[in-house]
């Protein structure tokens, strides 16, 4: 099903020359276009800051701002939505490459046939409507992922506080057979409740509508608050978080959204804990280099260690690992896209048998 509309495509043709404005403005307009003009370059930005266009005819040999100028100062606008440009040249113009390297789509020689304007016309437009309707389908596959999850959190959460009641005795006394069997549904209802709120934070970034808070945040207290939070979940399986490596720190402020970074961390050592049957978790805090603008928060573990071949794809989308306990592949994923939002880096090293070492770079707070 395609998304055009029924209206007529709009075109702006570009160019000095008022005969040549002319000229093509019929022939466009004899096909159905509407079409609007422009003398020069400055008056077509203006055009395409007022309106959105189906396609661009850009006369490249203008006096003041020529047709590169305007092709690169239309792409470098990340407001204006995507057009494609249609370069108009002379025979004996000389840089038509260095048009495309910036950014037009397709380019004609003067003097112009009618079959072959119209033919490359044709082309660039159904080239326009692809984008759209391609942007147009995916803001409704991730709006429909956002309503979907939204909806999927209210009971989640409903049921979670009602076997969290029973659990705590508030609905009467529960058989032991019975308590059994209310903590593993309320175990696998806390898990699907976490990874829908992962799903929606992960649309949430994709759809550009996730908005950070920057201030000033102390990774030394940071860590240690996510380590005591999760100390109650490594001594259920009888391990130790370390974090006599985080060192107290004069650089160890990052300006950053905190609840992001507490997510961030948080994922991190939690998987390092889920994924680890024997010996501790560790946490460090070091500047990676004295001098450097960079903090680096290395989260080790003395699992089982992941693959050579997984580590290249591990913290892109839907990527899971092999190991039985994988999850949904969302977690390192949203783990990632933290990180570069707070212009980071991540990594991972690791070795089969002997763990793995989660490394983030963050930069430091500038004074």
């Amino acid at each position: 099903m395609s998304l055009q509309s029924s209206y007529s495509d709009k075109i702006l043709v570009v160019d000095d020359s008022p005969d040549n404005v002319f000229l093509i403005k019929t022939i466009l307009e004899e096909e159905g276009y509407d079409v609007t003009t422009a003398e020069n370059g400055p008056t077509a930005l203006a055009r395409v800051a007022e309106s959105n266009f189906d396609l661009i005819l850009l006369d490249v040999m203008m006096p003041g701002m020529d047709g590169y100028e305007v092709t690169k100062r239309i792409r470098e606008n990340e407001d204006i939505l995507f057009v494609p440009i249609l370069l108009i040249t002379a025979h004996d113009s000389p840089n038509v490459a260095h048009g495309l390297d910036l950014g037009a789509d397709d380019f004609i020689r003067k003097p112009v046939t009618v079959d072959e304007l119209l033919a490359r016309v044709r082309s660039l437009v159904r080239l326009k409507h692809s984008i759209d309707e391609r942007d147009e389908i995916d803001r409704q596959r991730q709006d429909f992922v956002s309503r979907l999850t939204h909806d999927l959190r209210t009971p989640l959460v409903a049921a979670e506080r009602m076997m969290t009641l029973f659990l705590e005795g508030a609905l009467g006394e529960l058989s032991p057979s019975m308590a059994e069997a209310m903590t593993i549904m309320a175990r696998s209802n806390s898990n699907l409740l976490s990874m829908v709120n992962t799903l929606l934070e992960v649309y949430r970034f994709e759809a550009g509508r996730k908005n950070l808070t920057f201030q000033p945040v102390d990774l030394s207290k940071l860590l240690t608050e996510v380590a005591d939070e999760l100390t109650p979940l490594a001594e259920a399986k009888k391990l130790v978080i370390n974090t006599g490596k985080i060192d107290i720190l004069d650089t160890s402020v990052v300006m950053g959204d905190r609840l992001e970074l507490h997510r961030l961390f948080t994922n991190l050592v939690g998987n390092a804990i889920k994924f680890t049957d024997n010996g501790s978790v560790i946490l460090r805090l070091t500047e990676s280099i004295p001098g450097d603008k960079d903090i680096t928060i290395e989260v080790a573990d003395t699992g089982q260690g992941i693959p050579p071949e997984e580590q290249a794809t591990l913290f892109e989308r839907f990527r899971s690992g092999s190991h039985k306990r994988s999850g949904s592949g969302l977690g390192l994923y949203l783990s990632r896209r933290i990180v570069e939002a707070h212009q980071g880096t991540i990594q991972v090293s690791s070795e089969l048998g002997k763990g793995s070492v989660f490394t983030v770079n963050l930069p430091v707070k500038q004074e």
